[in-house]
């Protein structure tokens, strides 16, 4: 048993210390950025360690809105996301014909370059001296008026990325939730109407509950992957995200680095850390969620 040990250390030493040096010891040096106080990019130099880079930064209004427009994108996307790409999910699971033409097609977003897809959607959104975007003239056919979705009103710009947020993630849950339907025991459908169950409540009876851990796979990876959010915001409002309203946590960090504002590395820990808290309090309530919810086969 012992030699099994070794060896089974041995063969994990590698990836123990990849993530030793690109993992534990940037959290660890992020940590210690966070706590300097003064910090002087150009000399390297402090006054001492304390908190008051997190509640600068706790303060900072561009921060604020910061975690105001990432809780909402968090909030609405993943849900919305996570539900609509089940229906299509069932969709495609029922039909028959080019089945495998329609998951290549709905899969097509999922290889696309993201800044380009961004680019596209600013296109059609965006108000020009020369018209005023593909989506107002839907709107206008319609008898609605039209409106500036990139530079206007706050809800515009966010139901914009909203809406490029979950065209962009729907791939990647169409291909689980297919893959975990296509995995379901047909016998238990079989059984089901030979009982003469309704279609309902064969999905929330038998579907739902034998799919529930790749729904709660997804809306955990969700969370995380909405918290951070940053390059389709770029590819859609420009690289002046504070001006714009429409910054991220992750732009927030970002710009405290490099952007206009930078030159700040403990600001950055700072946020940095607070971003990590919340995602890891979110990971663990869904994780806590999921043992109590989630049938295991």
């Amino acid at each position: 048993m012992d030699k099994n040990n070794r060896k089974a250390w041995l063969y994990l030493l590698p990836a123990l210390i990849f993530l030793g040096i690109f993992m534990v010891y940037p959290l660890f040096d992020v940590l210690v950025y966070s706590l300097e106080e003064g910090y002087n990019s150009a000399s390297q130099t402090f006054f001492g360690y304390g908190i008051f880079n997190f509640s600068y930064v706790l303060r900072d209004p561009y921060f604020l809105q910061a975690v105001k427009n990432t809780f909402i994108l968090v909030i609405i996307t993943v849900p919305l996301s996570t539900g609509i790409a089940l229906l299509i999910s069932l969709g495609l699971h029922s039909i028959k014909p080019l089945k495998e033409l329609f998951q290549t097609i709905y899969f097509l977003p999922y290889v696309t370059n993201t800044l380009a897809v961004g680019l596209v959607f600013m296109i059609l959104f965006k108000k020009t001296p020369y018209t005023d975007g593909f989506i107002n003239l839907i709107i206008q056919a319609f008898g609605g008026s039209s409106v500036d979705f990139i530079e206007g009103p706050y809800w515009a710009k966010m139901f914009v990325m909203c809406f490029y947020t979950i065209w962009v993630v729907l791939p990647f849950k169409i291909l689980i939730l297919t893959s975990a339907l296509a995995s379901v025991n047909p016998d238990y459908y079989k059984a089901a109407r030979v009982d003469g169950t309704g279609s309902f409540r064969i999905f929330t009876r038998i579907t739902l509950p034998m799919i529930s851990p790749m729904i709660f796979y997804l809306v955990i990876t969700g969370f995380i992957g909405a918290f951070k959010a940053y390059s389709d915001e770029v590819a859609i409002f420009g690289t002046d995200l504070n001006a714009s309203g429409m910054n991220t946590i992750v732009g927030y960090v970002y710009d405290m680095l490099y952007g206009d504002s930078g030159g700040y590395p403990s600001y950055a820990s700072a946020a940095a850390l607070i971003l990590f808290a919340i995602v890891l309090t979110i990971t663990c309530i869904n994780l806590l969620a999921s043992r109590k919810t989630v049938t295991r086969s």
